[in-house]
């Protein structure tokens, strides 16, 4: 069962992470790239932000007895699968969750210019959000599965 205390939780910290990034894309990027305080700032931000993306995925594909996804990308192509995401959007944010490999794994080594490129790419974030959140109101209810485009 899907605890959803948890899931909200997890949604609104993705969400609260997700609007410093957002503050930060409208911001001069030579300035951002000048800053190492700041630039150590985002990559935080970002690995908490996925962090809790995959920490959404993770916890409804075992709540849901969806089987245990082979990596963190599959844990959102699962999720894709069974109607929670687009399509579209699960490819799209399994090559995002590869960035949180590169930023948790080579933090430091990490070229400054994709963290900044990442900044232009937040609306799936937002996304995701907006699609669990309906997908969880569709199923406390009972209802079947809102249509993502899934086949």
């Amino acid at each position: 069962m899907v605890d959803e205390t948890r899931v909200v939780r997890l949604l609104q910290r993705m969400g609260d992470q997700l609007a410093y990034l957002e503050r930060r894309a409208g911001e001069d990027r030579d300035a951002l790239r000048g800053d190492d305080q700041r630039l150590s700032g985002l990559k935080y931000r970002w690995v908490t932000t996925l962090e809790a993306l995959l920490n959404v995925a993770h916890h409804l594909c075992a709540s849901e007895a969806w089987g245990p996804p082979a990596t963190n990308a599959d844990a959102v192509a699962t999720l894709a699968r069974h109607g929670v995401i687009g399509v579209e959007l699960a490819d799209r944010l399994g090559r995002t969750v590869g960035f949180r490999n590169v930023l948790v794994h080579g933090y430091a080594d990490v070229d400054d210019d994709r963290v900044l490129c990442n900044l232009d790419r937040l609306d799936d974030l937002r996304a995701f959000i907006t699609e669990v959140t309906t997908w969880m109101t569709v199923h406390r209810r009972g209802e079947p599965d809102a249509p993502t485009g899934v086949e």
